[in-house]
């Protein structure tokens, strides 16, 4: 049987939101019907836009740029502060109608989620016909909009749902990338930045199309590993699974949205090591192991991006976890800014499993576990200041992320 996926996506989340709740209070203004967005305090890191409506995208707003410049293209925007314990209400009830349609709903995001529909045709009819009935059903229960692409792999899934907007249902198989995906800019293309971008057209790659049909040598001489995974992505190859795992324990993992872009890779493992720290910090105080690390990366234009991993025995060892973590990493990154990096671990077992030991490297290892368990010791005592990696002390990027 074919797989059928479907990735539903909110329009325009939290400025929708923001507009439902108000109209639901008895306001009788509807945000989306005027040049309008939802920004953070101007004052701090998070003094960018949000969401905004179509009317303040029409006036050249764009979502990730500071207040300041978004008022200068639209003097007349009314700007909304977030309400993030609104927006989650307001995701679960969006997640919930999807789960009535999918026994395996993926939650991505706040505002957006993957569904296995495949062999639901005879509850639901057609793939076209489900996608319309579950947009219209949020629309008509929750107030709010969503697209929902179509496909046979999440990528294109994805891809279709970013298609004209809003309140819109399309589809993107394979045997219509040709015809739908190839003639878009390259910068359209999942997992393509701007730096990304800059790269390509310097190679004479201006399309999706022209990225498909690129030798693959060429582009992982030219941007490594990257390069093999978009060019993939160009020609509709996804092999990753939908999942409904949640992770046993959500206080294994870190992440920090950092008051500055960094544009370094030795500034951002510098990060990394921080939070994978933390991270083992934890899973060790608890007693418990991890079988997967993951890496999440958000970009200065909002893009989100992961990768996860699953290590060759469990581990709660602070280099282990960074270690894959920096692996991850140079796959996924791109060269374009980063304002978030994350650490997150799954797959968790008691410490008293047994692991695979490498008998080359015993001596070593037992040595750091008992560096770890040392430096929680002091951490317990003395407060979390009381000791420090060398490679992060006194950094001037460390102490803006203490900061935030």
């Amino acid at each position: 049987m074919e797989n059928i996926i479907f990735h539903v996506d909110v329009n325009s989340a939290f400025l929708s939101w923001e507009a439902v709740h108000r109209l639901q209070q008895g306001e009788t203004l509807d945000l989306r019907e005027i040049p309008s967005a939802v920004a953070g305090d101007k004052n701090k890191r998070h003094g960018i836009i949000l969401a905004k409506s179509t009317q303040a995208k029409q006036c050249g707003v764009q979502t990730g740029e500071p207040i300041v410049d978004a008022l200068k293209k639209c003097p007349n925007l009314t700007l909304i502060p977030p309400s993030h314990n609104l927006y989650s209400q307001y995701s679960k009830a969006f997640t919930d109608i999807l789960s009535d349609f999918s026994p395996c709903v993926e939650k991505c995001s706040i505002d957006e989620a993957y569904c296995d529909m495949t062999g639901m045709e005879a509850l639901f009819g057609s793939p076209v016909e489900a996608a319309h009935k579950i947009k219209d059903r949020v629309r008509n229960e929750l107030g709010f909009t969503v697209n929902v692409g179509i496909s046979n792999n999440k990528l294109l899934a994805k891809m279709a749902s970013d298609f004209r907007k809003p309140d819109m249902a399309h589809t993107l198989y394979p045997s219509e990338i040709k015809s739908k995906m190839w003639p878009l800019p390259v910068g359209e293309l999942f997992f393509v930045g701007k730096s990304t971008v800059k790269k390509l057209n310097t190679l004479g790659i201006y399309t999706i199309g022209e990225l498909a049909n690129t030798n693959v040598e060429i582009l992982k001489a030219h941007l490594k590993k990257h390069g093999e995974v978009i060019h993939c992505f160009a020609n509709g190859i996804d092999a990753s699974l939908i999942s409904q795992e949640e992770v046993k324990n959500k206080g294994y993992g870190n992440s920090t949205t950092i008051s500055f872009d960094v544009e370094e890779e030795s500034t951002a493992k510098m990060i990394l090591l921080s939070l994978a720290d933390t991270v083992a910090s934890r899973l060790r105080s608890d007693d418990m192991m991890a079988n997967v690390v993951s890496v999440s990366i958000v970009d200065s234009e909002f893009r989100n991006s992961s990768h996860q991993t699953t290590l060759l025995s469990p581990t709660h060892r602070t280099d282990e976890i960074h270690k894959a973590a920096c692996s991850l990493f140079e796959e996924l990154w791109d060269g374009s800014p980063i304002r978030n990096l994350g650490i997150q671990t799954s797959k968790v077992v008691a410490n008293d499993t047994a692991r695979q030991m490498n008998l080359f490297s015993f001596e070593t290892d037992e040595k750091r576990e008992k560096l770890d368990q040392a430096i929680d010791k002091i951490r317990d005592r003395f407060g979390t200041s009381a000791i420090q990696r060398a490679s992060l002390y006194k950094k001037p990027e460390q102490e803006k992320i203490d900061k935030e």
